[in-house]
């Protein structure tokens, strides 16, 4: 029996499961964020948004009763309640690592403007300073 040929209210059943799924799964996916296990948790996204689309597409034109509609807006509160903070915490893993991107920009910024214009060589500052001459200049040996 497909899910087609099913009664309304084994549908429902069905349907509600799924979304009980979905929440389980929202609640492991918060719990990576919450871990800092960011390509784990990408991997569980892709399964989510695979699920939600299957879900989608078996609930189509399925009218709940009173008590299932009930149910099924207190799991999307839980499964939104989770997406909100995953959310939260990707957005503050970007942050982080556009910060990051940003230091290690100005660090290659600084060292490039340190080079000589011969090119690898960095210029030795206590030459620079003193006006002695090196004794071992970078690239002698």
């Amino acid at each position: 029996m497909s899910a087609g040929e099913l009664s309304s209210s084994d549908k429902q059943a069905l349907v509600l499961k799924r979304y009980e799924a979905l929440r389980v799964q929202a609640d492991g996916m918060l719990e990576l964020a919450r871990g800092e296990a960011w390509s784990e948790l990408i991997q569980q996204q892709a399964r989510y948004v695979v699920e939600v689309e299957r879900l989608s597409r078996l609930e189509e034109g399925l009218d709940f009763d009173t008590r299932n509609r009930q149910r099924k807006a207190l799991l999307l509160e839980a499964i939104l309640e989770s997406d909100r903070e995953v959310r939260e915490r990707l957005v503050a893993r970007r942050d982080e690592l556009g910060a990051l991107i940003g230091t290690s920009q100005r660090k290659r910024d600084l060292s490039r403007a340190y080079r000589t214009a011969s090119g690898s060589n960095v210029v030795d500052a206590e030459y620079v300073f003193t006006g002695e001459t090196m004794r071992n200049p970078p690239g002698s040996s």
